[in-house]
């Protein structure tokens, strides 16, 4: 990177619409993990005003009563009576489930097992698609700066939320935070925030504005603010109406707030409600985790990566050969390479039992990134690998 360059991302909060959805996806997909680990579910979710709609594929031994399932996600999230909102809330929702059993072609594909027409015995990807996955040492988390920012501004405006800070907070809100890179491609400054969220009817708009900015400047590093910085709070004048009540919220709508905020590429598989034979998620995943490694090991500076696969097939039908490090590598990308392929399995059984995926752990992705998270699988370092990717 060698000129000047601005780059903006935005996160959501709990409470936006599709952040509602997505929460209630992952919490059926956890409620079947946590019975019977072998279940398959692929949950999507709609809701709008007083309505949510359940529909998708599950296959599982597990006992669920969707219902409670709901009603207690909306609740956590913080709709949780009429005097959090009126029309959307965890008491009077209306619940429709149109929820099935996987396909059984699809089925045969996944299975560990021989089927008529199936190449091999192996478990197969449970569809085709394209994974990305991306790393930067420009933040401790070896995520891009716009993304980490918006989403660190998301996470303490819950933190205060769900603490009572002040009682006018609601759970719907968005962030969007642009920044300037310098030459040396690091973040330079911070060229402006935005930040809107929900609010009950009586707050005025000069105290949103004043603890919004209190929320903000403590959670951006100090030294990218500038004079020059501009903070949009609550543009519009008025937020009051949110959530499901003030739009339609659907599984899988805020895929680029799930992964890098723009800076890396998505494949376009969303991964709310999906148990990770879909290699939508588990690849995608996988792809982050190894990355991250190139990076911590110091091999470049940033890292992308691409597995695409064929549904029922065990091999992927492709990595990216030529992984780009964008000219920060230290060594030939090649190499980088080769030692990807020695130290990383890329077939779906593999990463399913690599990162452990068949864990109740899928509901903390929901919120803030699944890329933000220190001790989720994907997250975690291991020696090991990083020794052989460092060629020791």
């Amino acid at each position: 990177m060698s000129t000047i360059h601005i780059f903006t991302s935005e996160s959501v909060g709990e409470g936006h619409p599709d952040k509602v959805a997505d929460y209630i996806s992952d919490s059926v997909l956890d409620a079947c993990l946590a019975e019977d680990p072998q279940s398959r579910v692929a949950c999507e979710v709609l809701v709008k005003d007083s309505h949510v709609i359940l529909a998708g594929e599950i296959t599982t031994k597990a006992h669920l009563d969707y219902e409670q399932l709901v009603r207690n996600a909306i609740r956590e999230i913080g709709y949780r009576t009429a005097q959090d909102d009126e029309v959307f809330n965890a008491e009077s929702v209306d619940i429709t489930n149109y929820l099935s059993e996987q396909s059984p072609d699809i089925a045969q594909g996944v299975d560990a097992c021989a089927a008529e027409g199936k190449e091999g015995e192996e478990q197969g990807a449970g569809d085709q698609g394209i994974m990305f996955g991306y790393a930067t040492n420009e933040t401790p988390e070896y995520m891009p700066a716009p993304i980490m920012f918006a989403h660190s501004i998301m996470m303490r405006l819950a933190e205060l939320r769900h603490a009572g800070a002040v009682s006018w907070l609601k759970p719907d809100s968005k962030s969007q935070v642009a920044v300037e890179y310098g030459e040396d491609g690091k973040p330079l400054r911070i060229l402006n925030v935005v930040l809107s969220t929900q609010h009950s009817e009586e707050v005025s708009n000069e105290e949103i504005r004043r603890f919004c900015k209190r929320v903000i400047l403590s959670v951006i590093p100090q030294h990218l603010i500038t004079p020059d910085t501009a903070f949009y709070i609550n543009p519009t004048g008025r937020f009051v109406i949110g959530g499901p009540h003030g739009d339609s919220g659907l599984t899988g709508r805020k895929i680029i707030v799930d992964t890098y905020g723009g800076m890396g590429r998505h494949g376009g598989g969303a991964f709310s409600g999906k148990d990770c034979s879909k290699v939508d998620r588990s690849g995608a995943y996988m792809c982050r985790w190894v990355a991250k490694h190139v990076v911590a090991a110091g091999l470049a500076d940033r890292c992308e990566l691409q597995v695409s696969y064929a549904i029922g097939k065990a091999e992927p039908t492709s990595i990216m050969l030529d992984v780009d490090c964008f000219g920060s590598e230290r060594v030939p990308e090649e190499t980088i390479i080769r030692r990807i392929e020695k130290a990383f399995s890329f077939k779906p059984a593999d990463m399913v039992s690599a990162l452990g995926l068949k864990r109740p752990i899928f509901r903390r992705t929901t919120h803030y990134g699944h890329f933000t998270k220190a001790d989720l699988p994907w997250e975690t370092l291991d020696p090991a690998r990083l020794s052989i990717l460092r060629g020791e």
